[in-house]
């Protein structure tokens, strides 16, 4: 194919039309985008980055067509056909990205993490975007053709293109989905062994070892197959920062606050049950150390990392932004309804009253923040200035250096930065007045902010998929906003669904207060876990993780607020609090108050992040010594030339989250040495093997959350009880590492198997090497 625009010739030619948006499609790609939407929220709960979906849909939508072929006796879907479907599925994958780094802070501001909120944002931020990315196809796909290479988009093209000459492309997708989902199954649901492989190094009974410190692997396919993904020098860059945090910081941290007898802040004295305090530092576990202190220097790496990207990128930004205007304004950009097939767009009428429309529907949406004053409209000011923005830089930063390194994380710090200093200029003037609903404007300005620009960038790779296989713009544009708007939906649902699988409620500890029950509106129950069988309906208390609790919420006021601690509470009908409920993302507690385990835990990397810039900015209150440490590290690491932010997101992840992706890049550099080539490129049976793994694990995960609100279904697949008398090396089976490291040492031989290309016929599969953010 021609880099000149003029001689460009697409796969299918403008004056040819097959079928092309037609229903099948639309259905299969919308299934498979809430199929990758799902399994990627997941991901970014877990690590923080997710892995494109464009090419393992187009791969996955050939297949299913060719399937359906057969079995019915069906015309074969046309080239087109699969491009509509792998349109519609692209967006999920995005979607989840960005909502699961901004909505999860609802629960670390003090909201609740409802469903409407989720959908609101992801749905409107998501149409967003598209709408925004519509007037600069022209001026990026078109007229920069052969400029802006665009190469996820390219890659898809060239999976598209050889599924319409033959060839198998689907084989390792389906085997490392399928290898994944059982493996998975029968690890999380069956219990048949152990999630976390670990060893303690330091002995508290001998005092023996190194104080603080333990190694340990999560054996988890989803990030194996990340790990091979992204590579051997991201991966190890990434472990790096969890070995400074977790095998440096934290017995440093255990070392010299040993013979302290008072909290060091921000930790604040605290008993547990035994009448032990836990707020000093030799009475501190590791994750307790990891809560008081690592997490704030991580999120100050994060920070530092994400805004140093955007720095680097900052003359490629300002080059999009003044180009993207410049051939609008010269004719490049714009809308057409006429003309050829291929040149057919949404109108620009659509796009400017649909954008509108969109933050209409925003400042009418209950619980958003927004509203019709002073504040609603400068919000909107607001979204649309830096959603025009970013969207921009998005789609010509996709186009340039691909979906890999696109800093979406970035332009979300860089939004919420920009738009709590706004609010606080506002506030200095006294237009407006600071409290708990600014927080809620700035993280939905942030989030709708983030979603379109994520979007956005999508959008723009689908458009130029379609524009090297010769499809119909506004298809495909139809297509997306299909997608988007059921991706959003389903994500909202599995991001809650997620959450309060793996809530625990807990009736220990709880603050010694009488709350006001007829201030509190909002009611729930218990919903899992040890007291699941509890049907009464109470009030419920949200007080954020840095929040000064409302003293007109107590009974007795200002005097016992002080014996209020943050979180989500239950509240009885005479004001007494029945249960605290800590959260699946972000929460501390890994256990039920019977000491059953709870697994279903997520970290969520850079949510943490988001709230801390909210919090320090509009409430000036943050261990700043803490978080200025970890922006240090951050640009000392630039400064040595090594990238900032994988290893930031390692220091604030747990050692044992960073180590399965470190394991899947050593797979990925062994199969390269034994192939005797630096780099299998993104066509390669590894990749999409990596790539099954991802989403099988991650979908097994779903499904068995789900089945956490039937706890009698997952009582009968259980089989730890029936493993106890099972002994490995002297220890019960499901407490031994041994069964653990062999299952998923088997998960990473076949990875290294199918990577070396020793499996027969090279596979013509290909997948986006991408980590989003």
């Amino acid at each position: 194919m021609s880099s000149d625009p003029v001689d460009f010739k697409p796969f299918v030619q403008a004056s040819e039309s097959p079928k092309e948006f037609t229903l099948t499609p639309i259905l299969v790609g919308t299934l498979l985008g809430i199929v990758f939407g799902a399994s990627s929220v997941y991901l970014v709960l877990k690590v923080g980055m997710t892995v494109s979906a464009s090419i393992p849909v187009a791969v996955l939508s050939i297949t299913v067509f060719k399937a359906l072929s057969k079995a019915f006796k069906l015309r074969t879907s046309t080239i087109l056909e699969n491009n509509i479907a792998q349109t519609a599925g692209s967006a999920g994958e995005s979607i989840a990205f960005a909502v699961g780094l901004v909505m999860p802070a609802l629960l670390v501001l003090g909201f609740d993490i409802d469903v409407i909120r989720v959908m609101t944002v992801g749905v409107l931020g998501g149409l967003l975007g598209i709408l925004m990315m519509i007037p600069l196809r022209r001026a990026f796909v078109v007229k920069k053709h052969g400029e802006l290479k665009y190469p996820e988009g390219t890659a898809c093209a060239e999976v598209l293109v050889a599924g319409e000459n033959g060839g198998s492309t689907a084989r390792m997708l389906f085997l490392g989905f399928g290898m994944a989902f059982v493996y998975q199954w029968l690890m999380k649901a069956c219990k048949l062994w152990k999630e976390e492989a670990e060893h303690a190094l330091y002995d508290p009974k001998t005092g023996e070892g190194f104080n603080g410190a333990s190694v340990g692997s999560e054996m988890n396919p989803s990030l194996l197959g990340v790990g091979y993904i992204i590579g051997p020098r991201i991966a190890s860059i990434m472990v790096a920062g969890g070995v400074l945090a977790y095998l440096v910081f934290v017995p440093t941290i255990k070392y010299f606050g040993a013979d302290l007898d008072k909290p060091v802040a921000p930790a604040i004295s605290k008993l547990d049950d035994k009448g032990v305090d836990i707020g000093l530092i030799k009475n501190m576990s590791e994750g307790q150390v990891r809560n008081w202190y690592i997490l704030y220097i991580g999120a100050g790496a994060v920070a530092a990392g994400g805004i140093i990207s955007m720095i680097k990128a900052l003359p490629v930004i300002f080059g999009s932004v003044v180009a993207g205007f410049r051939d609008m304004r010269s004719g490049a950009g714009g809308a057409s309804a006429g003309g050829n097939r291929t040149d057919r767009d949404l109108p620009m009428s659509v796009v400017l009253f649909g954008s509108l429309g969109l933050i209409l529907a925003l400042a009418i949406a209950p619980s958003m923040g927004l509203g019709f004053n002073v504040t609603g409209f400068a919000g909107a000011f607001l979204i649309l200035l830096f959603g025009f923005l970013f969207v921009t830089v998005s789609s010509r930063l996709t186009g340039e250096i691909g979906s890999s390194s696109n800093p979406i994380s970035g332009m979300t710090v860089a939004t919420l930065l920009l738009t709590c200093l706004f609010l606080l200029l506002l506030n200095g003037f006294g237009v407006i007045e600071l409290g708990k609903g600014t927080k809620l404007l700035a993280l939905t300005i942030a989030g709708v902010v983030c979603v379109a620009c994520s979007n956005g960038g999508t959008t723009s790779q689908a458009l130029k998929t379609g524009h090297l296989v010769g499809g119909t713009p506004l298809y495909q544009q139809y297509a997306i906003l299909i997608g988007s708007l059921t991706s959003a939906v389903a994500i909202g649902f599995v991001l809650l669904l997620l959450n309060q699988a793996g809530t625990v409620y807990t009736k220990k500890g709880l603050p010694d207060v009488t709350v006001d029950v007829t201030k509190l509106t909002a009611t729930d129950r218990v919903r899992t876990g040890q007291y699941a069988d509890d049907p009464t309906e109470y009030r419920v208390l949200v007080i954020g993780k840095r929040e000064k609790p409302d003293p007109a919420l107590f009974v007795g006021g200002p005097a016992v607020v002080a014996n209020m601690t943050p979180g989500r509470f239950l509240v009885a009908a005479d004001g007494k609090i029945a249960y605290r409920c800590d959260p699946a993302v972000n929460g501390d507690l890994k256990e039920q108050d019977n000491g059953e385990k709870v697994e279903n835990k997520f970290d969520a990397p850079k949510t943490e992040l988001i709230a801390l810039i909210i919090d320090g900015i509009l409430d000036r209150n943050l261990p700043w010594n803490l978080v200025i440490l970890g922006v240090l590290i951050a640009v000392t690491l630039e400064l040595a030339g090594v990238p900032s932010l994988p290893f930031a997101v390692g220091v604030y992840l747990p050692l044992s989250a960073s180590v399965p992706v470190f394991l899947g890049g050593m797979v990925r550099w062994a199969a390269d040495k034994s192939r005797r080539r630096k780099d299998e490129g993104d066509s390669s049976p590894g990749v999409l093997l990596g790539s099954g793994y991802i989403a099988g694990a991650a979908i097994a995960q779903v499904i068995v959350a789900f089945l956490e609100f039937s706890p009698s279904i997952l009582k009968s697949m259980n089989f730890a009880e029936s493993m106890k008398n099972v002994t490995v090396r002297g220890e019960p089976w499901n407490e031994s590492n041994l069964p653990s490291i062999v299952t998923f040492g088997a998960l990473a031989v076949v990875l290294f198997v199918v990577g070396t290309e020793r499996l027969g016929r090279k596979t013509n599969g290909a997948t986006a090497n991408s980590a989003s953010g």
